[in-house]
């Protein structure tokens, strides 16, 4: 990490399933700040955001507690100042400094949408003046770091309306618009996105994204949208193209934080440890039955949907929750744990052998203690239990989950003679990256859930 001076002064080594941090003072000597676990949740872990000032670092810790917040740490003698400078009730810190004339000026944080926080006068007020002129909007300034001229960068959107960009001048207050990143999306057709909260069954609280059609009604057929990762935070307030695609298309689009999901606290993330197909495959299941308790979905017209790990979590809540579910569709999806992580996978898959070395015994499983869980917990294994009509999709260069895990399960779920759609795509690695491909895929998609739980 560089200094706001441009200098590498500080480094992170990994090794063995430890990360050390270290920090190069003025005389170019370097010190070990911190050793922690590379996985995991570290109650007094810290991550380095960047420099306050020559002598103070600001640092992402959770100081013992539950959500992560922006401390100060003092580089002389290691010490972290016990007020945070960030901490917010229901989101753990992520965000970054924004430096300006090699000074801190101030920094972009995410809460449930991006905001930010300025130290600057003239930033602050250059915000306060942007807001008012683009109500309605999440406006985000950035400062050019050599400035040269009065001009400043603003990237603005909400739910409903995807990013457009703008330059502002600070001393003449004008703005300028530059342009859209999708100009021809009408804002007025798109959904509205919330974000809401629902128990799971244990009582632990869970958060999820909500996105209702333009004009929504009650009971809804309603499209569960399964986060990949799934050690990740799934989504933001703001414009999605797969959530605003379902809802153009009249379907409620829910998009739960499971366990195991970051960015809301420790314990959260935690609960999620080795829960795959299990407690963590629950919290999506009962999110379906609050949005049908809040009158939100129609209970007879639930499709489960999701890539990576959002495919396994598909393809398991069709062998689970065979009566929540009406239809599945997978894509890029993890369909056996062992096959995933197996040392005939390497040549295959990017994965890195730290993270299968020290990652998965911890966040996953053993794959010989667990293997009895492995086995229950395997869409492959319990191919004969998916039943309802699946849509499968694979990427055939894919490397970070393998193409023999679609390979595989086709076979199985063809010798059972499940009511399966199946599509490969030659070239595709994790994900789609071609026009031709998203154009194929989503027009199965909408032909798949229009059949099923559609209007027809």
């Amino acid at each position: 990490m560089l200094d706001h001076k441009g200098d590498a002064t500080i480094m992170v080594s990994s090794k063995d399933g430890k990360e050390t941090i270290h920090y190069r003072d003025a005389s170019g000597e370097w010190h070990d700040i911190a050793t922690q676990t590379t996985y995991g949740s570290d109650a007094e872990g810290i991550s380095p955001i960047g420099f306050y000032d020559d002598k103070h670092l600001l640092v992402k810790t959770r100081m013992k507690g539950d959500k992560a917040g922006l401390y100060l740490m003092d580089l002389t003698n290691r010490k972290l100042d016990p007020n945070p400078l960030v901490a917010m009730a229901d989101f753990d810190f992520n965000g970054k400094m924004v430096y300006s004339k090699k000074r801190l000026v101030g920094l972009h944080y995410l809460a449930d949408a991006r905001s930010s926080a300025w130290f600057d006068p003239v930033l602050k007020a250059a915000q306060a003046k942007v807001d008012k002129q683009l109500g309605g909007m999440i406006n985000v300034i950035t400062p050019p770091t050599q400035p040269e001229t009065d001009w400043l960068l603003v990237v603005s959107y909400s739910d409903r309306q995807p990013r457009f960009y703008s330059v502002y001048n600070s001393k003449t207050h004008e703005l300028k618009g530059l342009g859209s990143a999708r100009p021809e999306i009408k804002s007025s057709e798109m959904g509205r996105q919330d974000f809401v909260k629902y128990r799971a069954r244990d009582g632990l609280e869970l958060p999820a994204w909500l996105t209702l059609p333009a004009n929504a009604s009650k009971k809804l057929p309603m499209v569960v949208l399964v986060h990949g990762g799934p050690y990740v935070r799934g989504n933001e307030w703001g414009w999605d193209a797969n959530s605003q695609f379902l809802a153009s298309r009249g379907y409620a689009v829910l998009e739960p934080e499971f366990r195991g999901s970051t960015g809301y606290g420790r314990k959260l993330f935690d609960a999620g440890l080795k829960q795959w197909g299990l407690k963590m495959q629950d919290d999506i299941a009962d999110s379906v039955k609050w949005a049908v308790e809040k009158g939100i979905a129609d209970p007879d017209r639930v499709c489960i949907m999701g890539g990576s790990y959002g495919g396994y979590a598909t393809l398991m809540g069709l062998v689970n929750d065979p009566s929540l579910y009406r239809c599945g569709i997978a894509y890029a999806a993890v369909t056996d744990i062992p096959l995933q992580y197996s040392s005939g996978m390497v040549v295959l898959s990017d994965l890195p052998a730290d993270y299968k070395a020290y990652g998965v015994p911890l966040l996953i499983g053993d794959l010989e203690k667990d293997a009895a869980q492995f086995i229950a917990t395997s869409p492959l294994q319990q191919a004969a239990r998916i039943k309802r009509p699946l849509l499968l999709a694979h990427g055939t260069d894919d490397r970070r989950v393998p193409f023999p895990h679609y390979d595989k399960l086709r076979s199985a779920l063809k010798d059972n003679k499940a009511d399966a759609e199946f599509v490969e795509y030659v070239g595709e690695g994790h994900g789609w990256s071609t026009l031709k491909t998203r154009l194929d895929f989503w027009a199965r998609v909408e032909k798949f859930l229009d059949k099923h739980i559609g209007a027809k």
